[in-house]
């Protein structure tokens, strides 16, 4: 199992290098398309040290397939080959709530844009005529194709992730919803990504509150919703991995357990120590 560091895209610019040195130990470090922040994708050519820059996640719905693969391909030459693009439909709530885009079939939605995307990636010509895209391009930039991530958590796109793309990134999950639920609908050899937020404390009820009361909507959001219910979780403070180091160490190694390939640690507390601590898990 690999360990990776996720960044917020949402502190001060100048900052983010030094919040990334914290990964140059690690296996990768991921960030996201976060309320108001950064693009996601513009700050990782930022980051030293790790083999492995990931974005978990950047929406799809706001990006014409065209403009990501340019830009993912943009990042994957300035990085050496680093990049692993995580991408997924995110929520009707901000789609359509925030910006305005009809939130409309995102599971056939997705299909269409891997379908799109991915041969975009290699350097194809794309001729395509489907329902959500009409496309007859072809990208002049080369680099070598990113993997490609999506944000699959129902049954249709964990079908979409095993058949377009090299496996999912999850959140808000338990080991056993891994390996009862996600592993056995991907394919061999897909990757298994999950975040999950982390603190070392002596309080985890407190953290737990915290995170209960900071992340109310979560459990507010069909995906989410439904996928917490699958794990019989009552909201996102059920999934938080709190506690002594050996409380800590024992829970992130059932993430490997379970099946999961990327374990992507949000820190809550002690950040350096606790990313020692998840090394240890691998």
């Amino acid at each position: 199992m690999r360990i990776g560091l996720h960044l917020s895209s949402t502190g001060p610019l100048d900052a983010f290098p030094r919040e990334a040195a914290a990964a140059r130990h690690l296996d990768s470090a991921w960030t996201n398309q976060q309320p108001g922040g950064w693009d996601p994708l513009a700050l990782l050519p930022h980051v030293d040290g790790p083999p492995e820059l990931g974005t978990a996640v950047v929406p799809t719905y706001p990006r014409h397939p065209v403009v990501m693969a340019t830009e993912a391909l943009t990042v994957q030459a300035l990085t050496g080959g680093r990049l692993t693009l995580g991408i997924g439909p995110s929520h009707e709530h901000a789609i359509t709530g925030w910006w305005g885009i009809p939130y409309t079939k995102p599971a056939s939605h997705t299909r269409e844009y891997l379908e799109v995307l991915r041969p975009l990636l290699r350097g194809d010509h794309v001729k395509y005529s489907g329902e959500f895209f009409t496309v007859d391009h072809q990208l002049a930039v080369t680099a070598p194709p990113p993997p490609v991530l999506i944000a699959a958590l129902g049954p249709r796109m964990l079908g979409i992730a095993r058949d377009l793309a090299d496996g999912t990134i999850g959140v808000w999950l338990r080991p056993d919803t891994v390996e009862s639920y996600l592993v056995p609908r991907l394919g061999e050899n897909q990757r298994v990504a999950v975040v999950v937020m982390v603190a070392l404390t002596g309080d985890p009820d407190a953290t737990r509150e915290r995170i209960a009361r900071d992340f109310a909507i979560v459990g507010e959001l069909p995906a989410y919703r439904a996928v917490l219910d699958r794990g019989g979780l009552r909201g996102p403070a059920d999934t938080v991995v709190a506690g002594d180091e050996a409380q800590v160490l024992r829970e992130l190694r059932r993430f490997r357990d379970a099946g999961v390939t990327d374990l992507i640690i949000s820190p809550l507390t002690a950040r350096e120590r606790l990313l020692e601590v998840a090394l240890e898990a691998r």
